[in-house]
């Protein structure tokens, strides 16, 4: 049977920055305030958290006679800074898309689990699957969940990726992580839109990350993306750990595209679906699809409606 130490050495081999084991049991707390929270409509249209929040809470039904799971975490942070203050881009899509980026090493992780030790199962996701990503890496001790929702590492703060492995082999678990936001309240306080409504409570319909990602059709009368055309870091640049912890990442794939850091808002509304299509290619813009995309970048030059 592999050993968790030499299952973490290999995922340092393979580009990960962190690797922990936690037993695969259904996690009641962290389910029940999923459960709170998308009673509190929290999730806004996010309707398919709803239609998952049952596997979500109990890993045996992504994967039957799962016993393990073995969190992942991947260093992205890029030393640059935004060039302008309308346009902004979230640091995490930079670059290429985490989901690509993650599944080649994820792929091979499993593939390296599967050769040593036969007749096991193993299920890997990236941010891909009905997985709540942040209670596995909680419990397997990579870091603890911020104020901001966030996983916070001591190493690195909260500039990971996370992924997972779902297996059928029993392995030694890690210690969980302790909360050492202590009585911090900077990602409360800066967040532009008051999305923090409680330490550890986001409310997506006013988050930007949201709204500029995920929100389909117009978005809500009177609302302001403060400069940001993609996601939002203000929660993240304000933490403490990632002001003293945050280091380059080794990956070159997440280094920022010609334009990321400056773009070019009256020149890409112009953008037809197939330059949309080009210009974007292997990105997480795409996620926002072109409709939400050109939507936000009116709304930042005054133009929406």
């Amino acid at each position: 049977m592999t050993a968790s130490v030499d299952i973490l050495n290999e995922a340092r081999r393979l580009g990960f920055s962190h690797c922990g084991v936690a037993r695969a049991e259904i996690p009641e707390e962290e389910a029940s305030r999923l459960r709170s929270w998308l009673d509190r409509k929290y999730h806004a249209t996010m309707e398919w958290m709803v239609r998952s929040a049952g596997k979500r809470g109990n890993p045996s039904l992504v994967l039957p006679g799962v016993r393990s799971v073995i969190a992942v975490a991947m260093n992205y942070y890029t030393p640059a800074e935004h060039l302008l203050e309308q346009g902004k881009i979230s640091r995490y899509a930079w670059g290429d898309d985490y989901h690509r980026v993650m599944a080649r090493p994820l792929g091979e992780l499993q593939e390296w689990l599967a050769e040593r030790n036969p007749g096991e199962r193993f299920l890997a996701y990236a941010d891909t699957g009905p997985m709540m990503d942040k209670v596995w890496a909680e419990r397997a001790g990579i870091g603890w969940t911020g104020k901001h929702t966030n996983v916070i590492t001591r190493e690195l703060g909260s500039w990971v990726f996370l992924g997972e492995i779902l297996t059928t082999l029993e392995l030694e678990p890690g210690q969980p992580a302790a909360d050492r936001c202590g009585s911090c309240t900077l990602c409360v306080d800066a967040c532009p839109a008051g999305a923090i409504v409680e330490p550890y409570v986001v409310d997506s319909g006013r988050c930007i990350s949201y709204l500029t990602i995920e929100h389909r059709g117009d978005l809500p009368a009177g609302v302001s993306l403060d400069g940001w055309l993609f996601g939002c870091d203000v929660c993240q640049d304000v933490c403490p750990w990632n002001r003293k912890f945050a280091r380059p990442t080794s990956e070159e794939s997440f280094s920022p595209r010609e334009g990321f850091l400056s773009p070019a808002l009256e020149e890409w509304q112009g953008m037809s679906p197939q330059e949309f299509e080009h210009r974007f290619a292997g990105s997480a813009i795409r996620r926002a699809k072109r409709s939400g995309f050109m939507r936000n970048i009116r709304a930042l030059l005054g133009k929406e409606g």
